[in-house]
């Protein structure tokens, strides 16, 4: 039987502002630039209240924009893109806390990265206990594909979900694949990774330490590869071709992305939902690479959706 006694927010805060810190410090260990710090409140009088942190990197060697936030806000009714599972909240007020990166590398050899991880707690309209789920997840998105590093940033997944079941690295794996799809284009948007959302199935203790483990992983699962690629030699056909990508990924976040969604709806920080997008970026017509180039095989090979690993022992 799954623990169900409520989960402390002050806990889930402290965890979450540690996160941040230790992301950042690491992306400034590595680049070796200076991050600068905003700290931000909702003023009286709008949608949303509370406050936040976002801690940014930018025009550095290694990484020309390296994103984390931090928020805890609070609101009088749930958005829509927060509710379509859970139509019973409809209108509930919420708190809402996470930690968001992203980190846009400079060499194209060196992919692109997101992680998540996020407790909502709503109040039914009708009165009743607070419900809390959780969210959140990572994905790799490469410009050149290396099975070797998308095999790494999947067993790190695996290993970090496995102490919870055996079967929620498949299912997040999935639901990753699921959600990070550009469907007007009939394209993953990466190598995909783990994703999941509205989680509350082992318990509101449980489900946190899972949470946890996910936030936890996300550094050993992203660093050992940027570390190794960082360096290597590129052309301006490379780096055309990463621009050219990059598109692709603002393309997700803002047409499909449910959270960027949420902020938006929600009446959030549109400065910080938006340090996701990449600093420089372009849009070619009708771009098709040469066939059988290292181009083309990012398409052919790699986003797509496919199994990394082997089958998990039983």
């Amino acid at each position: 039987m799954s623990d169900t006694s409520p989960v402390s927010p002050d806990a889930v805060r402290s965890y979450l502002q540690g996160l941040q810190e230790r992301i950042m410090g690491a992306v400034k260990a590595i680049d070796g630039t200076d991050v600068g710090v905003d700290a931000w409140h909702k003023p009286p009088g709008e949608k949303l209240q509370g406050q936040g942190v976002t801690q940014i990197l930018e025009n550095g060697p290694v990484f020309e924009r390296a994103g984390c936030g931090f928020s805890d806000v609070s609101g009088p009714a749930l958005p829509p893109s927060a509710t379509q599972h859970r139509p019973e909240l409809a209108g509930a007020p919420f708190e809402a806390m996470g930690v968001s990166a992203v980190l846009h590398p400079r060499n194209p050899f060196v992919p692109t990265v997101h992680m998540n991880v996020r407790m909502i707690a709503a109040t039914p309209a009708g009165g009743g206990p607070a419900v809390c789920w959780f969210g959140g997840g990572m994905d790799l998105t490469p410009y050149y594909g290396f099975e070797a590093d998308a095999k790494h940033f999947h067993q790190t997944c695996r290993d970090a979900l496995h102490p919870f079941g055996p079967d929620l690295y498949p299912r997040f794996k999935t639901w990753c694949d699921e959600y990070f799809y550009l469907a007007h284009r009939n394209e993953q948007r990466g190598v995909g990774g783990i994703f999941f959302d509205d989680f509350s199935n082992l318990g509101p203790q449980r489900s946190f330490e899972m949470m946890q483990s996910v936030g936890d992983a996300f550094l050993n699962a992203y660093m050992p590869i940027a570390t190794a690629r960082r360096d290597t030699p590129y052309t301006d056909a490379h780096r055309n071709h990463q621009l050219c990508r990059r598109g692709r990924y603002v393309e997700f976040n803002l047409v499909w992305d449910r959270g960027t969604h949420f902020g938006l709806q929600s009446g959030g920080r549109t400065e910080s939902i938006l340090l996701s997008m990449p600093p420089m970026v372009t849009w070619s017509y009708a771009n098709t690479p040469t066939p059988n180039s290292p181009e083309a095989l990012l398409l052919s090979d790699f986003l797509v959706r496919r199994d990394w690993l082997t089958p998990e022992p039983q």
